[in-house]
């Protein structure tokens, strides 16, 4: 089973909070979930709209149709209503606009109920909700609980206000449309589930990850995490800093980072281009940062509330000079706890910036996600600083003491800070140790970090950096995940990050027409162990590339990095996800 339901309307009329009771309901009674949200840059006016699509599989696209249309506008139904089949249910409101198509008209009246409990337009939302939920079968008590938890810190009165305006619309459908009603919300299966969005899912993965320190100035769609985690600092202990702009905001990273605090930072690609000197900061001084890099179409300004794969290439070439970095990009909620959790760990074994991309899709979509794989997660994750050591562990060790100690007939000793070693990897000792001192500062420098500008100490630092590569490849790197048969695939999609969800789902419905296809979804995109990639490349197959922008940008990373050419290529950038019944078309 699947179910599509759609709410629409101006912005500010409450759409996002409405919709996301929606999913919250389905997925308490045990249904899988899938919402994503579209809205203009605006405060106020502009068409704002919020979709949920429910299952009892698993299920992280959108469908091609919408099932129930909740329309609190005209302009709802206008942008809409090429969607709806002669079975969908509309909801409206007649005394605003006379809904005229071939679909199944419900007709609520919004005016006359706020009129009646003397609210606010704005509840035309609630009383929506509440019709829906009558529409489909649902029982009115899981309402009332959400609204309870909605607004536990506004009291009994605002809590009761709510509930009237919802039960309301609830008790219209139940008396004027009894034989519309649809068994769709019924109670399936008892499965403890949260519904998480990818940001949720990054903030809640850098709690289990222990991160001490997140700092960001906000920029749509990485926005609210620096909102979420600011939320839970009384019960985290995390520090979360809102700076005055981006460069603010990796500098002081950088500094908290160096400091020993596992740091992150998060943005948008405008922003993103402020922080790019730092990243190099971070880059030659070596130390652990996780960017959170959630996409939207650009250049510039763009289009800030749309969603778009525009900035993998600038991501991996970020910084100026050549210096490791690693860059992930999880597909889904669950993929977005286990590589965040996986990048604060990164960062700290090989001492660089790992950056996770995200974008509007993925940031702002909610997921159902298994309170079992969290549990599971966090009893299986332990943190790992690397090569970051305490003063003891200095005494403690084997170590020549030419590692630590230049200078014998000195109290004070000058740790080797970027000792020159066959994993590109060095100790970390973390400042403030008493009796020991290294230099970090933003030039080239030998292994107690003094400055240099000589040739060969040059040469040893580059490619002691560079050695890292080798052994995150060798130790760290993760081959893309295949779904599906290559050997037996007429059709093979090469993918990465968000769009995973819809290549996923379009392989099902291309299944049902007996047609073979395989996926690669790619997550750890920078390296690339060519190795580790080339036999999922076979001759004589049909290679499809699927990206949300207009230059393959994975596509060109793959031709450059293993030399593989993709020939063919679905591309959308028109600032809108790409959906399954897209891919097949295109095909």
């Amino acid at each position: 089973m699947t179910f599509t339901w759609k709410i629409g309307g101006e912005a500010g009329f409450g759409i996002m909070t409405t919709g996301l009771v929606f999913s919250k309901i389905a997925s308490r009674l045990g249904y899988k979930i899938f919402d994503f949200i579209e809205y203009p840059s605006l405060i106020r006016g502009g068409h704002n709209a919020y979709e949920v699509r429910i299952s009892d599989e698993d299920v992280k696209a959108p469908a091609p149709f919408i099932d129930c249309l909740v329309c609190l506008n005209l302009d709802t139904l206008k942008k809409h209503q090429k969607r709806l089949q002669t079975s969908s249910l509309v909801i409206y409101d007649e005394e605003d606009f006379q809904a005229e198509g071939n679909f199944q008209k419900i007709s609520v009246p919004y005016n006359k109920i706020i009129k009646k409990n003397q609210g606010p337009t704005v509840m035309k939302n609630t009383i929506a909700l509440g019709a829906s939920l009558a529409l489909l079968g649902g029982d009115f008590e899981i309402l009332e609980k959400i609204i309870e938890e909605q607004f536990k810190n506004k009291g009994e009165k605002i809590i009761d206000f709510n509930k009237k305006f919802a039960f309301d619309g609830y008790q219209h459908i139940i008396k004027n449309y009894p034989n519309q009603i649809k068994p769709i919300l019924k109670k399936i299966k008892k499965e403890d589930q949260l519904v998480l969005s990818g940001n949720d899912a990054f903030s809640l993965a850098s709690v289990i990850a222990d991160c001490r320190m997140y700092v960001a100035y906000p920029m749509t769609p990485a926005s609210s995490v620096l909102a979420t985690l600011a939320s839970w600092q009384e019960k985290t202990g995390m520090i979360v800093r809102h700076a005055e702009d981006e460069i603010s905001v990796i500098n002081t990273a950088i500094g908290s980072s160096f400091a020993g605090a596992r740091s992150a930072v998060g943005t948008s690609g405008g922003g993103f281009a402020l922080m790019v000197e730092a990243i190099a900061l971070a880059g030659i001084t070596e130390t652990p940062l996780v960017i959170f890099l959630s996409q939207r179409p650009g250049p510039a300004t763009g289009m800030p509330t749309w969603t778009e794969q525009g900035d993998l290439l600038f991501a991996i070439n970020a910084g100026h000079g050549e210096f490791p970095k690693i860059v992930l990009a999880p597909g889904d909620a669950e993929e977005m706890i286990e590589l965040t959790a996986k990048a604060y760990n990164l960062a700290d074994i090989y001492q660089t910036p790992v950056i996770i991309m995200s974008d509007m899709h993925l940031s702002e979509s909610h997921f159902s996600v298994s309170l079992d794989f969290i549990n599971k997660f966090i009893a299986n994750y332990s943190v790992d600083r690397g090569k970051t050591i305490k003063l003891e562990d200095l005494k403690n060790s084997n170590l020549p003491k030419k590692f630590y100690n230049l200078n014998q007939n000195s109290q004070f000793q000058n740790f080797l800070r970027y000792q020159i070693t066959e994993d590109g990897i060095s100790l970390r000792l973390l400042p403030g140790e008493e009796g020991y001192y290294y230099q970090a500062n933003s030039y080239e420098h030998l292994e107690n970090g003094h400055t240099t500008e000589e040739g060969d100490q040059r040469r040893e630092q580059v490619n002691k950096r560079n050695r890292k590569i080798i052994t995150y490849l060798k130790n760290h790197f993760q081959i893309p995940k295949v779904y599906g048969d290559l050997a037996k695939a007429e059709i093979i999609f090469v993918s990465w990050g968000s769009t995973k969800g819809a290549v996923i789902e379009a392989q099902k419905i291309l299944a049902k027409s007996s047609k073979s296809t395989a996926f690669i979804h790619f997550n750890h995109l920078y390296p690339l162990a060519k190795e580790k990639i080339n036999h999922l490349f076979l001759t004589n197959k049909k290679y499809v590339l699927v990206e949300n922008n207009s230059w393959g940008q994975l596509g060109k990373l793959l031709m450059q990095e293993i030399g593989i050419e993709i020939k063919e290529k679905i591309l959308k950038y028109d600032g809108r996800q790409i959906t399954p019944e897209e891919i097949i078309n295109s095909l």
